[in-house]
């Protein structure tokens, strides 16, 4: 083992982000909600009640800053 493995916590963060989006859309649409109503509501307003609790939903996006995940949105958005 010569070769040197490069750590990219970016990239990591940003996959972090992408599967916690998952994992809160999945459960909001389980609730009968429209997840992407409902993200909306939070990044603008950062009030977490726009989240449900169920599956522990709202615990996970609390556990993410609102300026890391419009970053993430953007940065894919502008891809």
């Amino acid at each position: 083992m010569e070769n040197t493995t490069l750590f990219d916590a970016e990239m990591l963060q940003r996959a972090n982000i992408k599967l916690t989006l998952k994992e809160i859309c999945e459960s909001l649409s389980l609730k009968g909600y429209d997840p992407i109503k409902q993200l909306v509501g939070y990044l603008i307003s950062g009030d977490p009640g726009y989240i449900s609790t169920f599956q522990d939903a709202r615990s996970k996006i609390e556990s993410l800053e609102r300026a890391e995940i419009l970053a993430y949105l953007l940065r894919e958005a502008l891809k």
